[in-house]
């Protein structure tokens, strides 16, 4: 066996070790629930109610529905994260992290009521019979979906289905006169998480994690030995808009950066005893700067990895205040198929945060209204905004520099959000697809001349230029929305749109890495982080608590 071979059999080992004694826990409580927890007053009334309603009400009621809407309204009177899922739910829950899905293997957007293919799966069943980016889908199993008011999940429900059944398009291709039939077998689709992976210059490499899924440490460590074969010795990390997924993968990345045994996690609850997962492997960047990049929509997994980086003095984070997520829920599953996620536990970083942010038992509306409210307070715009009282103030485990509690993970580094851009105008147009149109329409007349000229991204970032008859396109197309043009406004933010236009037409001749290689040149928080990862003396210094703009008063 190669050293490659036993590298991944050793860690899926140790992924096992982490995932059985939570799985067990999860049996066992839920073994509790069915067979060892006696009825108690409460819910003999409750059961009693249900009883009386349908016995006695003046009308039909569907007792599933009631019963459905009292556990609902029990668990929101517990905290924001404790819900009930009936079975569509539990599915699309588990989608996402499963890694896989069936079906015909592209990616899509819904334009002008028209589906395009904007991506095609390699290897995938669109692929193995000729569908083409740039394709518009008219018509699935002989129905007519163009130009008919169809929301994506609509499209989804009609594409998707069971590995090995068939679906029938007919397509649409630019220089073809006729529709053009297509048989596709369904097939196992993967789920990717690596958004991007590309060297940013000669030795630092760059890797965007979307979601932590059942595939995404294999996805990482491909990408991170991609890179390190390409010269990679220091990495930026971006979780930004990185909303979590499964704990166990959050901490089988942070394996490729911490020492073996390092505290990573650890667990707490009322009736859940105290829980540590510790790393196990070795720092594969053998040393080399890490930088974090988070935002306020990083999240969950986003923040147990960042705050054990941060905790361990092993690399910088760089960005804004995360999310806050810090509630652990279990999965408990009911006889019907559907299921209760009930918290048990918080998580803390291995200096002993709560990584959740403070919230009113049942007051969903403060809770989900935090953003604004960071935005009201200014917090997301002045780093001299956000103080902190001492019994917020922790010390790191090697440095000894204060890092800070109190909900979400506070970086090293603060980047404000950039308003001289987001203009309501920008935001209109951007809102209503009429950048992603004039790009998608822009490949869909040039691709063939457009990847003659620029035949990789390298090429196409370094050469090509959004040419200025965007604009008319742009303002064509507002006009169709009704969406009333401001020439100031358009002034502020075209270098905005502009870099937007470009990403996306790259993304559409390439993939999804050459979308962030340059909309990250517009990203304050991807410039801030590049600026620390290349200077030594200010990467050092910051992990020191030398030259931090956080917590300044």
């Amino acid at each position: 066996m190669n050293r490659s071979k036993k590298l991944k059999l050793l860690k899926r080992i140790k992924m096992l070790k982490r995932i059985i004694p939570i799985v067990l826990g999860t049996l066992f409580l839920t073994g509790c629930v069915y067979g060892q927890f006696k009825p108690t007053p409460d819910g003999v009334k409750l059961e009693r109610t249900l009883q009386l309603i349908q016995g006695l009400y003046v009308d039909d009621v569907n007792s599933q529905e009631l019963t459905e809407a009292a556990i609902r309204g029990m668990l929101k009177e517990l905290d924001p994260h404790s819900t009930y899922l009936n079975k569509e739910e539990v599915k699309a829950m588990n989608e996402p992290l499963q890694g896989n899905f069936d079906g015909i293997g592209i990616s899509f957007n819904m334009l002008t009521d028209t589906l395009y293919v904007m991506e095609v799966i390699a290897g995938g069943p669109s692929q193995k019979v000729g569908i083409m980016p740039g394709d518009k889908i008219i018509f699935v199993n002989d129905t007519l979906i163009a130009g008919v008011e169809k929301n994506n999940q609509d499209v989804v429900s009609m594409l998707r289905g069971p590995k090995g059944t068939e679906v029938n398009v007919k397509i649409l291709r630019r220089g073809v006169p006729e529709l053009m039939p297509f048989r596709i077998i369904r097939d196992k689709i993967p789920i990717t998480s690596i958004d991007a992976a590309y060297m940013v210059v000669d030795d630092i490499g760059y890797i965007r994690l979307s979601r932590f899924g059942i595939s995404s440490g294999d996805e990482f460590r491909q990408a991170e030995q991609k890179l390190r074969a390409e010269g990679m010795k220091h990495l930026l990390l971006d979780l930004t808009d990185n909303g979590g997924g499964i704990l166990q993968i959050a901490n089988d990345i942070v394996d490729e950066f911490l020492g073996n045994d390092k505290l990573i996690v650890y667990t707490e609850g009322k009736n859940q005893p105290r829980y540590t997962m510790n790393a196990t492997g070795n720092d594969e960047l053998d040393g080399g700067k890490l930088v974090i990049l988070v935002n306020e929509a990083s999240a969950s997994a986003s923040e147990i990895l960042a705050g054990a980086i941060q905790d361990w003095d092993r690399g910088v984070i760089v960005g804004r205040r995360t999310f806050g997520k810090g509630l652990v829920q279990r999965q408990l599953p009911l006889p019907d198929g559907t299921m209760i996620r009930l918290t048990v536990a918080r998580y803390y970083t291995p200096t002993g945060r709560s990584i959740q942010k403070p919230y009113e038992n049942g007051d969903q509306d403060s809770y989900n209204m935090d953003f604004v409210n960071r935005y009201n307070h200014g917090e997301l715009f002045r780093a001299d905004s956000i103080h902190f009282p001492d019994s917020l103030k922790y010390t790191t485990m090697v440095n000894k520099r204060t890092v800070y509690g109190g909900g979400g993970i506070m970086p090293d580094y603060f980047v404000p959000i950039d308003t001289t851009a987001g203009t309501v105008l920008h935001g209109r147009l951007n809102g209503l697809g009429v950048i992603n149109r004039v790009a998608i329409a822009e490949v869909d007349n040039h691709r063939h001349e457009l990847l003659e000229k620029y035949p990789d991204i390298n090429k196409f970032k370094a050469e090509y230029t959004v040419a200025e008859a965007m604009t008319s396109k742009l303002r064509k197309l507002a006009s169709e929305e009704k969406i009333e043009w401001n020439e100031a406004q358009f002034t502020s933010s075209r270098p905005l749109i502009f870099e937007q236009l470009k990403a996306l037409i790259a993304r559409d001749l390439y993939d999804s890495s050459a979308f962030f290689r340059i909309i990250n040149e517009e990203s304050d928080i991807f410039k801030e982080g590049l600026k620390i990862i290349s200077d030594d003396n200010r990467y050092e210094g910051l992990l020191k608590g030398e030259g931090s703009n956080v917590g300044q008063n």
